[in-house]
C-alpha cells in the first residue's frame, strides 16, 4: 500500500510545490492511517487543514478505499 499512497501524494506534489509548500510520507501504519509531514508553506499556513482534509484525504480515500485516514506529524 506505501507504494500506492506515494504515487497518490506524487501526483499532488506539484500543486503544492507551486505554492511554496510539499508532503512528505512518514509511515502508513497498519490500521490504514497515512501519517504526512506538511513542510514549506503547506507547514505554516491557516489552510493547511483543508489542505490536508479536503484535499489529499479526500484524493487518498477516492484512490486507496482502504485509507482510514490522512493525519499531520511533526
Amino acid at each position: 500500500m506505501r507504494e500506492q499512497v506515494q504515487k497518490v501524494l506524487d501526483e499532488i506534489r506539484p500543486m503544492l510545490q507551486r505554492d511554496g509548500g510539499d508532503v512528505e510520507l512518514v509511515e502508513v501504519t497498519p490500521d490504514n492511517v497515512v501519517n504526512v509531514r506538511l513542510r514549506g508553506a503547506c507547514g505554516t499556513c491557516p489552510g493547511a487543514i483543508m489542505t490536508l482534509k479536503g484535499g489529499i484525504e479526500r484524493l487518498m480515500k477516492q484512490r486507496i478505499p482502504e485509507v482510514v485516514s490522512v493525519e499531520n506529524v511533526r
